[in-house]
């Protein structure tokens, strides 16, 4: 009976010390099948993948490829078992162009020098033999003879073999020589799987999402049947996550066999055929797609039941707080980050900002910080506790901004690289908010340390106590103490980047209503997500940037996704579509 399993991993278990990553996991993969690992964060998933990778070995268990067992101790390993894995993280070199990238630490087939020869008069004769078909079929013109194939004679067949020798040492001495006899294998796998892929372009031209696209031809490029995408649409578009998916659809076509690591339900239940699900390290359930719901598949992740209503109440006494006029700012290299930037947030209303990632969201958001040096343009704040009198924020220290209630909670890809000391416990970094307002040479420590116990009982931070320092806790739970903390200084414009990135789904509703709670208090509240549903879902207004310009204001109860992708992509024609009173209104 022929083995239907790509994959089987039995009883596969990790542990960190005493920290138990993955217990008794049972996952299969069938061939043929696109399976989604779901998940809350620190549930085991990624470690259990990277151990399929070959980046861990496990404390106990067994793996099983196409019916036989086999030992994963490195991605070579891995890659011998015809398995890749794309990382969410690209690994790639941005002076080097994406074939340079495909074929880095590949090793040319070696053959001895009497193989070699062989080699070459067989290809000489397919060559000959290729002329003669041509040469039976008529081809008028002078573009034919220009195009037609040459043959090979005796003397030229000769000289080859004489210069082998030659070419064997030139060709261990010149990387370019295996790219240029590689670029019609690349260019072939790009077509078979439709990858819209310039392969002679640089990394550091490409958008993310050309980048992705190198990191899968890749691994097919290494004949990989076996692919693990871990998180590959946390930063596309949605005619970029289109284009994946018809991708991921054509490998499987093609009996390739993937398995997604996503957050997305929504994407889980559109290219998924089966959903596995981990709960704390160990596997709860695999069910088929069809036969489930975004709502089982968030219950069996908790472990309860969760309310994925995300309520938008409509805005009341509605003021502009912050107006933004004509910002323009260069960063380090002299380019070009904020171009023209003009908006308004108004109290008691969430405005949403929509982009790729990188195209000047973070610079925005420092910017009316005082953080991030600007060219041209004003920042107006009306402070709701003098009679909405105007202050120009440019005059002022961040330190002084902070004061007037204008707050930033941004999660970067290095959580611990603003707002937060890593090396500190809980209420220390409760303290960098308020040490100021101590008696001086004495610190008050009570205070901070009750807002410390409020904010781990509310948001459930997973915490042995407030003294653990910061850095020992998981990327999730210190995004929970970063927004608690800027929520609870009542602020007058709260502005949230990122705050739900890589958290779990009930951890990621749980800030959302957060932000609501701070749009019924008045708060001005700017949210910058990468989540399009969640834009849609949760904001009043959403404003589009993409390369630094401000491209659309979109009515959040109009909107829709592929309007919205469109104009992250810089397609001035799709703002014909937008709410044009709200973008007149920007624009004052």
């Amino acid at each position: 009976m022929e083995n239907t399993y790509a994959v089987q991993m039995k009883g596969i278990t990790k542990r960190f010390g005493k920290v138990v990553a993955n217990s008794n996991v049972d996952l299969d993969l069938r061939k043929g099948e696109i399976l989604s690992l779901l998940g809350e964060n620190g549930s085991g998933k990624t470690t259990l993948m990277n151990m399929l990778a070959g980046i861990y070995y496990p404390d106990e268990g067994e793996i099983f490829v196409n019916g036989e067992e086999v030992v994963i101790r490195s991605p070579k390993d891995a890659f011998d078992n015809h398995i890749g894995m794309v990382h969410q993280h690209f690994k790639l070199v941005d002076v080097f162009s994406a074939a340079d990238n495909i074929i880095l630490g590949e090793k040319e087939e070696k053959l001895s020098l009497k193989e070699e020869k062989q080699k070459v008069i067989e290809d000489s004769i397919s060559n000959n033999a290729e002329c003669d078909e041509y040469e039976k079929e008529e081809h008028p013109g002078v573009l034919s003879y220009l195009t037609a194939p040459k043959r090979i004679t005796d003397k030229e067949l000769k000289k080859r073999i004489s210069l082998l020798p030659w070419t064997r040492f030139a060709r261990t001495a010149k990387f370019n020589w295996l790219k240029k006899n590689r670029a019609n294998d690349l260019q072939g796998i790009a077509d078979k799987y439709g990858f819209d892929i310039d392969l002679k372009k640089k990394i550091y031209d490409m958008s993310v999402s050309e980048k992705q696209t190198v990191e899968i031809i890749k691994v097919l490029y290494r004949k990989a049947d076996i692919l693990i995408l871990d998180e590959p649409t946390a930063v596309l578009t949605p005619q970029e996550i289109t284009k994946l998916f018809s991708v991921m659809r054509k490998m499987k076509e093609d009996g390739k066999s993937i398995i997604i690591i996503t957050h997305k339900l929504n994407e889980v239940m559109e290219i998924s055929d089966r959903v596995a699900v981990l709960r704390k390290g160990e596997h709860i359930a695999t069910v088929e797609t069809k036969e489930t719901s975004e709502k089982q598949l968030t219950e069996m992740m908790v472990g309860k039941k969760v309310d994925l209503n995300i309520e938008r109440a409509t805005p009341h006494d509605v003021e502009d707080r912050l107006v933004v006029e004509h910002l323009c700012a260069l960063n380090h290299e002299g380019v070009k980050v904020l171009d023209d930037v003009s908006f308004t947030a108004r109290s008691g209303e969430i405005l949403g900002i929509a982009g790729i990632a990188g195209s000047g969201q973070k610079e925005l958001l420092e910017a009316i910080a005082g953080l991030q040096k600007l060219n041209t343009g004003e920042i107006t704040y009306y402070d709701p506790a003098k009679n909405n009198e105007k202050v120009d924020l440019r005059s002022k220290t961040p330190v002084q901004i902070r004061e007037l209630g204008v707050r930033l909670s941004f999660v970067p890809e290095d959580r611990l690289g603003m707002g937060l000391v890593g090396n500190m416990d809980i209420t220390d970094n409760m303290m960098l908010r308020s040490y100021r307002k101590g008696i001086p040479f004495f610190l008050d420590r009570k205070n901070p340390k009750k807002l410390a116990e409020k904010i781990v009982d509310e948001l459930q931070v997973a915490t042995p106590s407030t003294q653990t320092p910061v850095r020992r806790l998981s990327g999730g739970n210190v995004q929970k103490i970063l927004v608690g903390r800027e929520i609870a200084a009542a602020p007058t414009v709260f502005m949230a980047a990122y705050p739900v990135r890589g958290l779990d789904i009930n951890s990621s509703y749980t800030i959302y209503h957060l932000l609501n709670e701070q749009k019924e208090k008045g708060v001005a509240v700017i949210f910058v997500g990468e989540d399009l549903d969640v834009l849609i879902d949760l904001c009043d207004r959403i404003m589009v940037i993409c390369g630094g310009k401000i491209t659309g204001v979109i009515d959040g109860r109009r909107a829709i996704k592929e309007q919205i992708g469109s104009l992250m992509l810089g397609r001035e024609s799709a703002a014909e579509n937008t709410d044009k009173e709200a973008a007149q209104d920007e624009t004052k």
